[in-house]
């Protein structure tokens, strides 16, 4: 078996060993679990069915990482992506107005767009083209709204008349449940536990139920059959409408800068840039798939450094998380007693975690930082990825046409601000 793994893998040629790679593995699994109840969490708030989101979300993720651990061989995890998961039920269906099947439709159409770049160069070179200030300030306005969604679902803050925020009820023991576990999950980061998303999920559960304020386990024997309820059940009806190509638009665009970056990040980290044409291929294929398979798109886990932090250099490690993901259908009937005070905290730090992106930003020219904190406040004040991203693509060329010391800006950049400034108005 060693033998095998070996030819497979090509562990040696990698410094590594079976037994690396699978501690690996199993770290990084603990590391990203929470994905499962947190992902169906926000699917749900779009009307997608709870227990089928659950499924939907494990089984594109064994499949992510079976595709990522076997076609590019490296030691990363396809996983629903947050923030893109919020971009799917907050602005596709609750804004725009699209069903949670059309949504879906949106996300094999993206998909599909996406690995027409991925094997093609035109991805890298989309890549190269998006000033780096710009994909800094994405991730930083992801993670201001990832907190603000976390602070709304756990009731530290609720939104009133007229969308004024205020701080939840301090007599609610759903509050007190929510900020005992924010403050416990903020110290196990601090402390860097392993697996401190989980201990956060299972003590946040604990303490609910100390302040009585739980779920329900339910009472459903294992079973598979709520997946038909979400699988291949994308409508393309939509394709008509104004709505459903602005999403294709922003999810396409999200994806590519979101997946791109990252994974050149990632695979710049390990060492193996060789690898990106298929890191980005094996991503774009399950991106694409998801909206078969009934959530919203994977991306490469932020999480993945736990994997190469253990000493994974190979795919070996991203089927050992596959393979975690599929032992963790048993868990199935006791997740819906994990209540919102103890998902809450996991959004709300790792919103945090994203905002350190801020101190890399090289704020010393004007038109680039304005343009990048377009990106950063509107996000989470218009309530719209899309929005934000828009805005400040559309600001960056205007701006660079004033500055005094002038770059070429690329033409690219200026089609792109076309095209946002286009779904703006048809909008």
């Amino acid at each position: 078996m060693h033998k095998l793994l070996d030819k497979v893998f090509r562990l040696k040629a990698h410094g590594t060993s079976v037994r690396t790679e699978l501690l690996a593995g199993m770290i990084g699994f603990f590391t990203v679990v929470y994905i499962i109840v947190v992902n169906s969490s926000i699917l749900s708030e779009a009307g997608v069915p709870y227990q089928g989101a659950i499924l939907a979300t494990i089984f594109i993720s064994v499949v992510g990482c079976l595709v990522m651990g076997f076609w590019a061989n490296a030691p990363l995890i396809l996983m629903p992506g947050m923030g893109i998961n919020a971009l799917f039920a907050y602005n596709f269906v609750q804004t725009l107005g699209l069903s949670w099947q059309q949504a879906l439709a949106v996300v094999v159409v993206s998909g599909f767009l996406f690995m027409i770049l991925a094997f093609t160069p035109l991805a890298r070179k989309l890549n190269d083209t998006i000033p780096l200030i710009l994909k800094q300030g994405i991730t930083v306005g992801l993670g201001l709204f990832l907190v603000l969604l976390g602070l709304e679902k756990g009731e530290l803050i609720t939104r009133g008349k007229h969308a004024i925020l205020a701080i939840g009820d301090m007599h609610d023991p759903f509050v007190w449940s929510t900020l005992i576990t924010l403050i416990i999950t903020m110290i196990l980061l601090v402390r860097k536990v392993p697996g401190a998303f989980l201990w956060s999920i299972l003590v946040g559960t604990l303490v609910s139920v100390l302040f009585g304020v739980h779920g329900e386990v339910s009472k459903d024997a294992l079973s598979l059959a709520p997946w038909k309820d979400v699988l291949f059940q994308a409508d393309f009806s939509g394709v008509g409408q104004v709505a459903f190509w602005t999403s294709v638009f922003s999810l396409t665009m999200v994806l590519v800068f979101e997946t791109v970056g990252l994974t050149y990040g990632q695979t710049k980290q390990l060492g193996q840039t060789e690898k990106l044409p298929r890191v980005l291929q094996a991503s774009s294929f399950t991106a694409f798939l998801s909206g078969l398979f009934g959530t919203s798109p994977t991306i490469s886990a932020l999480e993945s450094g736990s994997m190469s932090a253990s000493g994974a250099r190979t795919g070996l490690s991203s089927v050992t998380v596959a393979i975690f993901f599929l032992m963790s259908l048993v868990l199935m009937p006791y997740i819906s007693f994990i209540p919102n005070s103890a998902i809450a905290p996991i959004l709300i730090v790792i919103g945090i975690s994203m905002l350190q992106e801020m101190k890399e930003m090289d704020l010393s020219n004007a038109a680039d930082t304005f343009s990048a904190l377009l990106i950063v406040i509107i996000i989470p004040f218009s309530y719209s990825i899309a929005d934000g991203i828009a805005a400040g693509f559309i600001a960056y060329p205007i701006l660079k046409l004033f500055t005094k010391n002038r770059t070429r800006t690329p033409i690219l950049m200026y089609i792109i601000a076309a095209l946002f400034l286009l779904q703006f108005i048809l909008q």
